[in-house]
């Protein structure tokens, strides 16, 4: 009675074994509807050379053989046969396996499926993200098999957030279980987060219409933050490229009065010998690249210091008490340096690479924050702190505060005021010189370069108080934060002309700015 009974079940079970897809044979097939399940097949049969043959149909390296309908996977010059791996013969009639962006998707949610089961909680996932945009219903049981033996916390999150969004576009998920899946896509609160539940507009179910639009609200009011908060990130960015500009710009205008035209050219020449340094090292010590920048910055700051004090010394120091005259002269020194740079390098850009650690991005929060930028803001502060230090802890730097507020008395007490000016000229100009470095790696190396930055320098010295330097740091943040948060409301050009305006009214109120410097020659 046994054996009658196992016969009877081999019997009645031989019907659906026989009719058991083979996802081999479907890969072979003609349709990209039959390709598209071979696929799905493939993924879930737990064939450990799924993953090879997925990777070789999605570089077209997966052929099949018309008379037997062998799948075959080229590797270099060889070919093997893709469901044994034994070495095959080559053959004028072999033919690609064909893919159209259904069977793409497919394989991506495949391969995604596959590495569920990864031991790198990386790979893991970027798998549970891959079938999170499929959306493949096949998905759901291997997805399951993985939150069961989880433990990541990050990873847990995005299978979760790939399960919800397979239940929501499977056809017939149970109400209950579609409106208990939307949380997990809201809590994501991206674009991809958002399109899944507009989707759900036109859900028969009201309850799941009201879950996806609340679901949609709470996206909203986070991006909106989001928003803000990239766009104030981007003001601080800005408000770091500002003041590496203006802070060399404040020390001068605030020790000697002179309207330096020609300071954005000390940028300019910053940033030209960082290129010079650049193609030096790539030519004759290529190992050096990464160290390209830190080998520039002194050299920068000597190139644009000296050039300043030539400047001063040849020049601006005949045109005391003349600013008509001095800001004409520095206008046609800036000129001259223009053409002069433009004759040596050309008139057209020059690139200037960046080093590893200054490629790429990284996400904080939903804040897209670029190395580059983060480093740039860094190096503004230590300009800004090492400037400080020498202004308030050197010999120097005490001479410069004494000639900055009241120069008669300076010079009276032994002070050399012309050499003191010299030298804060040429201080001011390779603070230049350095920023001139970091501006190379977010804008173009040109003979122009300076010009878009000597009327925004001048307004953050004269909207912080001359020659005050936490003046300079607050209003170049100020004004880069506040710029970035009105660009997307009135535009970069309406942007710029309303703070120009509040500016001008400002000082009229405040003529010294926000921070004055005190002393008895600046006070009267």
């Amino acid at each position: 009675m046994l054996r009658l009974l196992t016969l009877l079940v081999l019997l009645l079970a031989a019907p659906a074994l026989a009719q058991a897809p083979d996802p081999y044979g479907q890969l072979a097939g003609d349709g990209y509807a039959e390709i598209e399940a071979g696929v799905s097949g493939l993924a879930a049969s737990g064939d450990p050379r799924a993953d090879a043959i997925l990777s070789a149909l999605s570089d077209g390296r997966l052929l099949v053989r018309p008379a037997d309908r062998t799948l075959l996977i080229r590797q270099g010059g060889t070919l093997v046969d893709a469901r044994t791996g034994a070495a095959a013969a080559d053959s004028p009639d072999l033919k690609p396996v064909r893919a159209n962006n259904r069977v793409r998707r497919a394989i991506e949610a495949a391969r995604g499926q596959l590495d569920l089961a990864s031991p790198d909680p990386g790979k893991r996932r970027i798998a549970a993200d891959a079938v999170f945009k499929a959306r493949d219903a096949a998905a759901l049981p291997a997805l399951d098999a993985a939150l069961a033996r989880e433990t990541s916390a990050p990873v847990r999150q995005a299978l979760t957030e790939a399960r919800a969004a397979v239940l929501l576009a499977r056809p017939g998920t149970a109400e209950t279980d579609r409106i208990a899946a939307i949380p997990a896509i809201q809590a994501r609160g991206d674009g991809d987060a958002m399109g899944i539940l507009r989707g759900l507009a036109a859900d028969p179910s009201e309850a799941v219409r009201n879950a996806a639009a609340r679901g949609i609200a709470a996206i909203e009011t986070r991006l909106a933050i989001l928003g803000a908060l990239q766009n104030v990130w981007y003001g601080i960015s800005l408000g770091s490229v500002l003041l590496l500009a203006a802070i060399g710009l404040a020390i001068t205008f605030g020790v000697m009065g002179v309207i330096n035209m020609a300071h954005g050219e000390m940028v300019m020449l910053g940033a030209y010998t960082t290129y010079g340094v650049q193609e030096l090292i790539r030519t004759q010590a290529p190992s050096l690249f990464g160290w390209s920048l830190a080998i520039s910055i002194p050299c920068a700051f000597l190139v644009a210091g000296l050039v300043g004090v030539l400047i001063e010394r040849f020049i601006i120091r005949f045109l005391y008490g003349r600013p008509l005259e001095t800001l004409l002269a520095t206008f046609g020194v800036s000129l001259a340096l223009q053409q002069g740079v433009r004759s040596i390098f050309g008139p057209t850009n020059r690139e200037v690479g960046a080093p590893a650690f200054m490629s790429g991005a990284f996400d904080f929060y939903g804040l897209s924050i670029t190395w580059g930028r983060m480093w740039i803001i860094a190096f503004a502060l230590a300009v800004f702190l090492g400037l400080l230090f020498v202004l308030r802890r050197t010999s120097f730097g005490l001479k410069t505060r004494a000639v900055t507020q009241n120069r008669r008395m300076a010079a009276a007490m032994g002070i050399r005021t012309p050499y003191v000016d010299a030298l804060t000229f040429g201080l001011g100009s390779g603070i230049a010189g350095m920023a001139g470095v970091a501006l190379s790696q977010i804008d173009n190396v040109s003979p122009n370069l300076g010009q878009g930055y000597i009327i925004d320098s001048f307004l953050v010295v004269v909207f912080g108080g001359v020659g005050n330097l936490w003046g300079t740091l607050v209003a170049a943040l100020t004004l880069g934060v506040v710029n970035k948060l009105a660009e997307p409301y009135v535009g970069a050009v309406l942007a710029k002309i309303g703070l120009l305006v509040f500016i001008i009214l400002f000082i009229q109120k405040r003529p010294r700015g926000l921070f004055a410097l005190k002393g008895r020659a600046v006070e009267s």
